[in-house]
């Protein structure tokens, strides 16, 4: 299928460039890129994110994870 899309001069020179250095078309390229979007959104919301893969505070000030809510947390803010 064929569609029109209108970018921004500069980001067009970006991924004219880009093309060039990858030594692949404009077109192979956009197609990498929108696959490479759809298969992140798809996995992004296909799980839930869980409080083991936020960052984590070590040392005097950690806080553990089963202490979180959102009054803890506004106390610490408070205090």
């Amino acid at each position: 299928m064929r569609t029109t899309l209108e970018l921004p001069d500069p980001l067009f020179a970006r991924l004219k460039a880009r093309a060039a250095c990858e030594q692949v078309t404009l077109k192979q390229l956009l197609r990498s890129y929108v696959e490479q979007g759809l298969e992140a959104s798809a996995s992004a919301s296909s799980g839930k994110r869980s409080s083991a893969s936020l960052p984590r505070l070590d040392g005097p000030l950690a806080i553990d994870a089963d202490s979180l809510s959102n009054a803890t947390l506004f106390d610490l803010l408070e205090a």
